[in-house]
């Protein structure tokens, strides 16, 4: 399909696109990856004819169509649906052309050809697609501006995948995107009928979709058949096989020269010398990966711990104004908790996390949170607000003020941006680096209580992996909203579903709430079946369904292996407030705090007799396929 002959650019000084031929085959499903900055956009930028090659050309079949989604987010009047319908300009053309025509012969060319591409079902397949995307019967009918950029950017994106080109080329298509958003996209790109080409920085995503990864580091191209596991294993064994054979020649170079450097003085051994001189020089250089700097990323530990719950609320309502968004909130946060929370955007997860960093009171019921709490806020919104002229010096500087310049560029270089980056201007730096930013920046005097939202977005494969890595170590609670399914695998132990009003917890894990979402989207169009003649099944029948049976067996032993994981949770929990309200000094000198802890408890214990219920629930459906 796509096929790049001696391709090359230069930005500046920089190569980013050295001699590239490439052949990418017809329908690939191809993942394009590499550090942020290693020149992933440029590409896309040579191939849709935005800058132009220093040297090298590439090409598509003829007649073949290329298309990518608009950076512009689409705005004005026309509504959702028919935006979407119009980016099928033949379409268009024709059914434009079908009401003034009068020649018979011309009105049956065009009725055939509308027939020929599915012209009276695009609507439907359009608005599937758009309510894959999140959108609703109500929302497609409403004008793109009564949405936000980040949701006309789904738009843009439902126009290119119902237009489905020769080739498409998504760049970070699920950043606008929720969990769920992402679920059905990655179920779409699995079955587009052409060729693809997708940056992306999520494994998951690459994984489920990609057939192909092409491989852009230092400005070399590689091709890997495969998907991202795939690619990732073939290029270590490749680099530990060529740092091998590099051992090798280097131990062969150091016993030549130390021949050539013993002898070349003696006439008697002169001959040999200049053998091995020869011999030297045809080993010539050996080609080795160059070894790519970690990425690393550091979040400061709370000075001091906090009693739990550092946040607990009761029977609370918040929202804007007379408008509710969440009622019944009856949540507890521990001071070492790992809540990941799902949902539909538009949900109200944003303003759940809004509540708990106290950026919100309730409309009624109470929250109490622990004194001296310290939390953190991070979202994407932030980077746009950063000032294009500042510098992480100058950021790091107005958090300590009184600091000398020693211990400011220490701080900023534990940031991430030492002598060479410290003090580069905010418009100078890339998405990735500013999410680094500002992640260090809210983090900065070791909260209690970090909040995530979409923080994987803009950064590449090694930084989200050096994220997980940063939470792990890291000693306070932390709440992830997020469509990367890996940080939310790594990182959370607790999931909370905000849906129809309300936060209640989820029992299972990703497997099971992706699970839950594609089959509430089939159902949508699942006709009721007829119930079968009656009569006993075949023993053949039988026996598939005791297979079936015993298939579902493993889900219910990871179901109740992560409900025992949060009975222990919860009990530890217990047993440290029971140590609290040991303390006779506590009534005494802080008679509010005792009683809320009071309330805490009893609160904590029905959380978890209902666990236990649950886990005793799950044992008996375990019991029961077992015993069928």
């Amino acid at each position: 399909m796509l096929t790049l002959n001696e391709l090359t650019y230069r930005l500046g000084p920089r190569l980013l696109i050295d001699n590239a031929t490439i052949a990418l085959p017809n329908g690939a499903r191809c993942g394009l990856v590499g550090r942020n900055g290693c020149g992933k956009s440029t590409l896309f930028r040579l191939l849709l004819g935005e800058i132009a090659a220093e040297s090298g050309t590439f090409a598509l079949p003829r007649g073949a169509k290329m298309g990518h989604v608009a950076q512009e987010a689409p705005g004005g009047p026309v509504t959702l649906l028919d935006y979407v319908l119009a980016a099928d300009t033949e379409r268009t053309a024709l059914l434009a052309e079908a009401e003034t025509a009068t020649d018979a012969l011309r009105i049956s060319d065009i009725q055939t050809r509308l027939y020929d591409i599915g012209a009276h079902a695009a609507p439907a397949r359009a608005a599937a697609i758009l309510a894959g995307l999140g959108f609703d019967a109500e929302a497609q009918a409403r004008p793109c501006s009564d949405f936000s950029g980040g949701w006309r950017m789904r738009v843009s994106l439902a126009a290119m995948l119902f237009l489905e080109p020769d080739m498409l080329l998504l760049d970070e298509p699920t950043n606008y995107l929720d969990i769920e958003g992402a679920i059905w996209l990655k179920s779409h790109l699995k079955r587009y009928p052409n060729t693809l080409l997708i940056v992306s920085h999520d494994k998951d995503f690459l994984n489920e979709v990609c057939d192909n990864i092409l491989h852009l580091d230092r400005g070399k191209m590689t091709l890997y058949r495969g998907n991202y596991s795939t690619f990732a294993k073939e290029r270590a064994e490749k680099q530990m096989q060529l740092e091998r054979e590099a051992g090798k020649v280097a131990a062969q170079r150091e016993h030549l020269q130390a021949f050539i450097d013993r002898f070349k003085a003696k006439a008697s051994k002169a001959k040999q010398a200049q053998s091995r001189v020869k011999q030297l020089e045809k080993l010539g250089p050996v080609v080795t990966y160059a070894h790519e700097e970690s990425a690393k990323l550091f979040l400061p530990n709370p000075e001091k711990q906090l009693a739990p719950p550092i946040v607990s609320m009761d029977n609370c309502a918040i929202g804007y104004g007379d408008r509710t968004v969440l009622r019944n909130l009856n949540l507890f946060i521990s001071d070492d908790d790992r809540i990941g929370l799902l949902g539909q955007n538009g949900n109200g997860k944003s303003t759940l996390v809004k509540f708990i960093a106290g950026r919100m009171e309730p409309q009624h019921g109470s929250v109490t949170r622990a004194p001296k709490i310290k939390v953190a806020y991070f979202a994407q919104h932030q980077l746009d607000e950063l000032s294009e002229k500042d510098t992480p010096y100058i950021l790091v500087r107005r958090k300590l003020p009184q600091a000398g310049e020693a211990q400011v560029r220490s701080k900023a270089a534990q940031l991430g941006f030492g002598f060479d980056k410290a003090d580069t201007p905010i418009e100078k730096l890339s998405g990735g680096e500013k999410a680094r930013l500002l992640l260090g920046l809210a983090a900065f005097d070791g909260p209690h209580l970090l909040i995530l939202d979409e923080p994987t977005n803009h950064l590449d494969i090694p930084m989200r992996e050096a994220l997980v890595e940063a939470l792990a170590e890291y000693k306070g609670a932390v709440i992830i909203v997020s469509h990367d399914r890996a940080i939310l695998d790594a990182s959370c132990d607790r999931l909370l579903l905000v849906a129809d009003g309300q936060v209640k917890t989820f029992d299972g894990d990703l497997d099971d709430y992706e699970a839950l979402i594609v089959s509430g989207r089939s159902s949508k169009d699942d006709k009721p079946r007829e119930e079968g003649k009656a009569g006993a099944s075949s023993s053949a029948d039988a026996r598939a369904q005791k297979a079936e049976r015993r298939a579902n067996l493993k889900p219910l032993r990871d179901k109740a292996a992560l409900l025992e994981a949060q009975i222990e949770k919860y009990q530890g929990i217990l047993a440290r407030t029971d140590i609290a309200l040991a303390n006779p000094e506590l009534f005494t000198k802080y008679p509010d705090r005792a009683k809320q802890i009071v309330k805490d408890r009893a609160q904590l214990v029905k959380h978890i007799e209902a666990t236990e219920e649950l886990w005793l629930g799950v044992m008996a459906e375990i019991e029961a396929v077992q015993a069928a």
